[in-house]
């Protein structure tokens, strides 16, 4: 199963910039569904009564060469050119490798305690099957030996198996 990969950028928008910038946002939103190599995008909007005008902009892509596609494209390009008299200064992007790339993956923004507790409920059994599973005759090897073998396991399970499946399956409680 390949795992989405997952971008965040921020863009602080000029002042009575804002509604422009939202209609290009639209423009290369509804572009870019037309193509194959993105799964998705969402735009984060300041809070309203704030005085912060910095814009989220979360993309999925299906690889890391479908992403990488999309930021070298014309396309993305023309549209940089095209919101460069709107905004301040250049774009910040990062990808997203944590938990917070499971939680996005399904296009929602759950509560923090939500995400703790999901996580909590993926960890826990995870922790004990792995534990349980882990050979008596490593029962001699020092304890911080065992410890790390164990927590290689754990993690590994969780990114690749564990949470993909317990955030699909919780999609409706996340919302």
């Amino acid at each position: 199963m390949n795992n989405p990969v997952h971008v965040a950028i921020t863009r602080t928008v000029k002042p009575g910039s804002e509604e422009a910038f939202r209609e290009a946002i639209k423009s290369i939103f509804d572009d870019t569904l037309r193509e194959n190599t993105s799964l998705g995008a969402q735009l984060l909007r300041p809070l309203p009564g704030s005085d912060s005008r910095t814009y989220g902009i979360l993309r999925s892509f299906s690889t890391e060469d479908d992403r990488d596609a999309f930021y070298n494209s014309e396309n993305f390009r023309k549209w940089e050119e095209a919101v460069a008299p709107m905004v301040e200064g250049d774009y910040s992007r990062r990808d997203l490798h944590g938990l917070e790339a499971f939680f996005r993956s399904n296009s929602i923004d759950p509560p923090a305690w939500k995400m703790a507790l999901l996580t909590w409920l993926g960890v826990c059994p995870t922790v004990q099957i792995v534990s349980a599973l882990v050979p008596t005759t490593m029962a001699a090897w020092p304890f911080w030996l065992l410890n790390a073998i164990v927590n290689i396991f754990v993690v590994a399970a969780l990114v690749w198996v564990v949470m993909p499946l317990l955030t699909r399956l919780a999609r409706p409680w996340l919302k």
